[in-house]
């Protein structure tokens, strides 16, 4: 089966997020001073082909934990779903 995984990883919330912040400073500049505490992480989307959606989130588990997230300074989440 074919399945497309869906990942968000973030800066887990005690790390401080600079881009975040900077963002965060400029909504006042442009009119918008009521949207505060923006984080920025990274939206991921990859294929994937697997015998079940039980495997399928083992293998997208595996690819977040050694590769597409620092967990020392990141967390994740993802939705799986099959095409």
């Amino acid at each position: 089966m074919r399945f497309i995984a869906e990942i968000d990883v973030m800066p887990k919330k005690e790390i401080l997020d600079p881009q975040g912040k900077a963002v965060t400073g400029s909504m006042k500049n442009v009119g918008l001073a009521e949207i505060t505490n923006v984080r920025i992480g990274k939206h991921i989307t990859l294929e994937l082909v697997a015998d079940s959606k039980e495997q399928a989130a083992e293998k997208v588990d595996a690819a977040c934990k050694k590769l597409l997230a620092n967990l020392i300074m990141e967390s994740y989440v993802f939705e799986l779903a099959a095409v």
